[in-house]
């Protein structure tokens, strides 16, 4: 059984969870619209430059879920994945994930994206477990911060080691798909790097490296 793991924002779909969340709350009105607006965009435009302070973004993103019951945000998340995760879902990527389901693999997300967001979108792909930026949560309500380290760039490789130490699982043969170069550490890691529909320092590195590259929106 070979480790097959995936990157989630825009490699498993076709945009950014994270940044969708911050869309939908200003399109909910439960946010105020043009200064989170403007943050949710400048974050994501430094996520993109490799050049993300990944506490402050944090901070920002986990401060609104302090503010509803775990019941209120079950049904704020049932109707973003209604409005803004069904329409960016891949079909080559299930096939993707079937592919190496089929071959006997064991299917890992691991995203910086807080699990809040995310566990939903993994439990859709139906893969077999996810390591993701983990929120704190006391008496069944958010913090706003965090717990353990954040699942992003050498965090990703740190947190991996950390799961791979409590199983049985190896890195012998493994996958890694991305499409960012905040996942160049992992994807040095793995045996099998593929960049897919990557962005252009990525693509740049893959090259170089002579890392397969490939696209599930074709």
């Amino acid at each position: 059984m070979a480790l097959a793991i995936f990157d989630l924002d825009n490699t498993l779909i076709a945009g950014d969870s994270d940044h969708a969340w911050g869309e939908f709350l200003v399109e909910q009105g439960l946010v105020d619209a043009e200064q989170y607006k403007e943050a949710n965009d400048r974050f994501y435009l430094d996520y993109q430059r490799g050049q993300l302070d990944i506490y402050a973004y944090q901070a920002f993103a986990l401060e609104p879920l302090t503010r509803w019951s775990a019941e209120q945000l079950a049904q704020l998340h049932d109707q973003f994945m209604q409005q803004k995760i069904a329409p960016i879902m891949l079909d080559q990527a299930k096939a993707l994930l079937q592919k190496h389901r089929d071959a006997g693999d064991f299917l890992l997300i691991i995203t910086a994206t807080n699990r809040f967001v995310t566990g939903p979108i993994a439990e859709l792909l139906g893969v077999d477990d996810m390591l993701a930026t983990e929120p704190e949560v006391i008496d069944g309500r958010y913090t706003g911060e965090l717990v353990g380290t954040p699942c992003f760039q050498d965090g990703k490789v740190e947190r991996l080691n950390q799961w791979l130490a409590e199983r049985d699982h190896e890195l012998t043969d493994s996958y890694f798909y991305s499409d960012s170069r905040n996942d160049i550490p992992l994807l040095e890691l793995v045996d099998h790097p593929i960049a897919v529909d990557a962005d252009e320092a990525l693509t740049e590195h893959a090259k170089a490296k002579g890392w397969q590259l490939i696209s599930l929106r074709n």
